[in-house]
């Protein structure tokens, strides 16, 4: 690991907190930026304020990311495309608490800050109508694939079998699975998650708390690629890939902090 990338490693959890600290004290409007990152970001937003399950969350993120790698950006209200994406995960991940009303108002007044719930007039059901077409629309994008195997399970596993690895002394010493579940569910902000296997990204957050709190699996050597703790997990993950999805989770952090500050 460069030294650029251990600073921003060893540095990353206190950015994290100050970051969630800064978003609760400015929210941004977000029709007044078009930086990379707003839209994920947007969408997160509704899904917290909707109390969506992690899963749900992570899975509307994969929709809308999936869309967009078929389509050209500027072709699309991408505020609705993740609107819809929220609307359709519920669907995929059976989230029977998820109605289309809630949607609809929550996304309304998250991009609108400060504006009320709206009523059932012609704004709402031409937002709803919108909402439902776009669903339509990223369906057949998709080519009906709507099969979304999510790294989370992985990660779970992958930390069972750590935890008994490294003991339990050490493991409940520092809060490597809070984490390691962080990391993941940020890294959905990010495009970049399509580009790698669920498994991979699961070893990759991992690593990635493991290195924020300076935890080695005893019986590893990190000086070898095939005795990287990751191996008997995982055989077709490289060191290359590790680092590319630690550089991957860190920059959408950075790019957090800059949206944050304009």
């Amino acid at each position: 690991m460069d030294r650029q990338l251990y600073n921003d490693v060893m540095s990353l959890q206190q950015h994290v907190e100050s970051s969630k600290a800064q978003a609760q004290l400015k929210p941004l409007d977000y029709r007044k930026t078009n930086m990379p990152g707003i839209v994920p970001l947007y969408l997160f937003e509704c899904a917290t304020k909707l109390k969506m399950k992690p899963l749900t969350a992570a899975c509307a993120a994969i929709v809308y990311h999936r869309f967009f790698k078929e389509v050209k950006p500027t072709d699309y209200d991408e505020f609705l495309i993740a609107a819809s994406s929220l609307y359709l995960a519920g669907k995929i991940k059976d989230d029977d608490s998820l109605k289309i009303r809630d949607v609809i108002n929550v996304a309304y007044c998250t991009l609108n800050r400060g504006n009320a719930p709206l009523d059932l007039n012609d704004e709402y059901w031409s937002m709803r109508d919108a909402i439902v077409q776009a669903e339509l629309l990223i369906t057949r994008t998709l080519g009906f694939d709507l099969n979304i195997d999510l790294a989370h399970k992985y990660l779970l596993y992958y930390m069972k079998t750590l935890q008994d690895w490294v003991g339990a002394e050490v493991w409940n010493s520092v809060p490597i699975a809070k984490a390691a579940a962080s990391y993941l569910q940020d890294f959905h902000h990010s495009a970049n998650i399509l580009k790698y296997k669920p498994t991979h990204v699961a070893i990759g957050c991992l690593s990635l708390a493991m290195q924020t709190y300076g935890i080695q699996v005893p019986l590893t050597d990190e000086a070898e690629e095939g005795s990287m703790w990751y191996k008997p997990l995982v055989k077709d993950f490289t060191r290359e890939q590790q680092w590319e999805i630690i550089e991957n989770v860190i920059e959408v952090y950075k790019n957090e902090a800059l949206l944050k500050a304009a």
